[in-house]
């Protein structure tokens, strides 16, 4: 560090000694000028330019030295061009200033005469610029030649021989100013390449750090190229791209080659580009392997789609010169001709021919499959990618069609999508997997075919099933619920009219997440479960089955289907969930008048009642499910109603708890009498349900009063009222007024015991039951005659 701190203190001592030199000569110079001295000016001036010879600065520090005498050469041009000052011809002040002492100052002072000799147009430009361009080669110092050669290019910028130009000379005139600028380019460059090897011990990094900081020296030139009008195609074509070609690639270096191919690709018209590709890309391979090529390419390719994207016109263009097999062909020239490129590198060419491909032929998909089996056979060689930036490369070239398109039907068309998939990691294959399913989920996609369906779940493979031995155990809990709650969302979007297909793909599903394994399933079989009954309720519309297929042709083969696929549900064990499926299937076979197909339903969902629910919520939960259901079956003949509603009020009153029996045994009454069912209006059967009812409230009440002291509030036999005033008013003969005025004054004595807990919430209850028999006793009607006799 003390050293580095040393050599810029030397350096900037240096700098300011160079200063002082140039101010001091330069005073003396602007005297000499003053008094219209020629030659005392010419020897002040080549004293201040000798300044300019110092080794000792670094590019940057000299730049700022050489700037400071640039400024004092412009003034010195002028005093050059007024010839009645200094009283000699510019003929013969460009012969004088050749025999100044030092090479590098007599340089200096030519390129500024020159200047001033070629606007004299006494002499064809082409024929000074000549001169001057062939005389720098006298300066071979890396640093002090560039600058030489920079201030050339400077002082002749605007005294080209081009088309329009008033220097322009005979038939050859563009060519003259081109050579001119090549040989320039030419010389610059060579010397900008010998930077590397100048000077013992320098360090590398050092080294090209300075040669960098020179680049746009050399570049300038070929942007000075771009500008010359009388450049058109042809002579980009024929002469200046060939040229500027054989330089780059013959200079062999890695910061050069790399530079040089950014410029040419950023200073000339895109259009030159497009009709000089072969060329242009030929040269790719020759690069040194260390060279960036692929963010080169990929600039290449990114100004090209942009110039496509420009106008439609120009779509024509690029299928003339075949711009996609080109790009294609280079890419994999340079792949294999750089046997040491990183993955990452190769990937991120594919992407950025993806990208390219989708914005200049959108529509052709056998393009985009090429690229990704491209990529699939670079990839060959590695199962499973470890590198993260490489990895993220890949992401990128899957997700290109997904947003490109908007449409995953599309990418599932590709036959290479899902074996670049297969070299991602398991993590980046769910990520991936993720963003298909967000694709389909945002653009409301839908999958019609079973065989886009087999192509899509392999695609998200990685979230239906665990991979390479990956148990799901070791995943995040949220990540897993929100991965498969992703894929239970997904099969709701699979669909097609035809119920034939429909059943392939609801075939498709089941195969796929049957070997989800038992964390899965919960999430996923259930969507299962409810497209298969769409698609029921949908042949039951129809009046009718399907016709052919080796696949299950009738609802009842569905439901045989969807009873297998539940009972692989229940052995997880998930027994609510299944149970609750099992009654979905059972109302849908009661809408299909398939009695025997819904008893067996109801039959599995009471096995797993009795064998696999053991959770005393999870069992009122579940009972209230299976009296729910049943009292909305209409299919079922006498005898299978009457085993079903034995059944459930039998476990209705097994509960453990006496409220959870109580509640569980009234619901029960509404399996006796339906509202659209004549034949189910069993007053008789409804009314032992609510007086059993009534007995559990009341040892309910007694075993509070033994166990607390007090008997807890009211709230079950209110609701029993409700349930005598909701058959009362339906017309049921066995609930009376009599029986009602019965069970008010029992809750008013209940209400009135001192062991009686008081609870807000039961007495308004009470109370709002009460207004309801005041308001219908006053509303009248048919209704209001029945609670006449009802005393409140």
């Amino acid at each position: 560090m003390k050293m580095m701190l040393g050599v810029a203190e030397d350096e900037d001592k240096w700098l300011a000694e160079g200063i002082a030199g140039i101010q001091h000569n330069a005073f003396y110079m602007h005297r000499s000028l003053d008094s219209n001295n020629l030659r005392e000016a010419l020897k002040y001036s080549a004293q201040m330019l000798s300044e300019l010879r110092t080794s000792k600065l670094s590019p940057h520090k000299y730049y700022d030295l050489y700037m400071r005498a640039f400024d004092e050469l412009r003034k010195l041009e002028i005093f050059f061009k007024d010839e009645s000052r200094h009283g000699v011809s510019v003929i013969d002040l460009y012969e004088l200033v050749q025999h100044a002492g030092n090479i590098l100052p007599r340089l200096y002072l030519l390129c500024t005469v020159g200047s001033v000799y070629i606007k004299t147009k006494e002499v064809p430009a082409k024929d000074v610029l000549k001169d001057l361009v062939e005389m720098c080669r006298g300066v071979q110092h890396p640093i002090r030649g560039l600058f030489l050669r920079s201030y050339l290019a400077q002082v002749s910028r605007d005294k080209l021989p081009d088309i329009g130009s008033e220097y322009e000379g005979g038939d050859d005139t563009v060519m003259d100013a081109v050579e001119f600028v090549l040989q320039n380019f030419t010389e610059m460059n060579k010397l900008w390449v010998r930077m590397q090897h100048q000077g013992p011990g320098r360090a590398r990094e050092k080294q090209e750090k300075e040669r960098s900081e020179l680049r746009d020296l050399v570049g300038k030139n070929l942007h000075v190229l771009s500008q010359i009008e009388g450049v058109d195609l042809e002579m980009y074509k024929d002469t200046v791209l060939p040229r500027v070609l054989e330089q780059v690639v013959n200079c062999k270096d890695e910061l050069a080659q790399y530079y040089l191919m950014d410029c040419i690709i950023q200073v000339f018209p895109d259009e030159y580009h497009l009709q000089t590709l072969e060329t242009l890309l030929g040269a790719c391979p020759q690069l040194l392997p260390t060279v960036d090529i692929k963010t080169v390419l990929s600039q290449l390719m990114d100004r090209l789609s942009n110039y496509a994207a420009s106008s439609t016109e120009l779509l024509p263009e690029f299928l003339q010169v075949e711009a996609f097999a080109k790009l294609s062909n280079a890419i994999g020239k340079v792949i294999e001709a750089q046997v040491d490129m990183p993955i990452v590198g190769a990937i991120s060419l594919y992407v950025s021919l993806l990208t390219f491909t989708l914005r200049v032929h959108p529509d052709r998909l056998d393009y985009v499959d090429q690229i990704l089996g491209a990529c699939v056979k670079k990839l060959s060689s590695i199962p499973k990618l470890e590198d993260a930036r490489a990895t993220k490369q890949v992401v990128a070239l899957l997700s290109a069609p997904l947003d490109k398109y908007n449409d995953i039907v599309t990418a599932l068309t590709l036959s290479n999508y899902p074996r670049v998939m297969d070299h991602l990691d398991n993590g980046t294959n769910k990520v991936m997997a993720m963003v298909i399913i967000q694709s389909i989920m945002k653009n409301n996609t839908c999958i019609s075919t079973a065989d886009k369906v087999e192509v899509l779940f392999e695609l998200i493979k990685g979230l239906i099933k665990d991979l390479d031995g990956t148990a799901s155990d070791e995943l995040d809990e949220e990540d897993f619920k929100e991965e498969q709650n992703s894929v239970a969302r997904l099969i709701h979007m699979l669909y097609n009219d035809e119920p034939e297909e429909m059943l392939k793909i609801i075939s498709t599903v089941r195969k796929h997440i049957l070997i989800g394994g038992p964390k899965r399933l919960p999430f996923t079989v259930p969507s299962l479960v409810f497209i298969a009954l769409r698609l029921v309720r949908q042949l039951q519309a129809q009046d009718g089955d399907l016709v052919g297929g080796e696949v299950p042709t009738t609802p009842k083969e569905i439901f045989q289907l969807l009873n297998q696929t539940i009972e692989a549900l229940s052995s997880v064990p998930s027994p609510e969930l299944a149970l609750r499926l099992y009654l979905q299937c059972a109302e849908a076979a009661n809408d299909c008048d398939l009695e025997h197909v819904a008893y067996d339903f109801f039959t599995q969902a009471f096995i797993l009642y009795e064998e696999e629910i053991a959770d005393s919520k999870s069992q009122v939960t579940a009972i209230h499910l299976i009296i729910g259901s049943l009292q909305r079956m209409n299919v079922f003949g006498v005898e299978n109603r009457d085993t079903l509603t034995h059944k459930a009020t039998g476990y209705s009153a097994k509960l453990l708890k006496k409220p959870d029996q109580c509640r569980a045994v009234y619901a029960c009454s509404h399996l006796f009498w339906v509202d659209d069912q004549d034949d189910i209006k069993d007053g008789e059967r409804v009314l032992l349900c609510l007086k059993r009812a009534l007995r559990i409230a009341n040892a309910a009440q007694q075993m509070a009063s033994v166990a607390r002291g007090s008997s807890g509030p009211v709230t079950l036999f209110v609701e029993i009222l409700n349930k005598y005033l909701y058959f009362f008013e339906k017309g049921n003969p066995q609930i009376t007024s009599a029986a009602i005025q019965g069970l008010i004054e029992l809750i008013h004595t209940e209400m009135q015991s001192d062991s009686t807990t008081s609870s807000p919430p039961s007495d308004a209850f009470f109370s709002s039951t009460i207004r309801y028999i005041q308001f219908q006793k006053q509303k009248g009607g048919a209704i209001g005659e029945k609670y006449e006799s009802v005393k409140v």
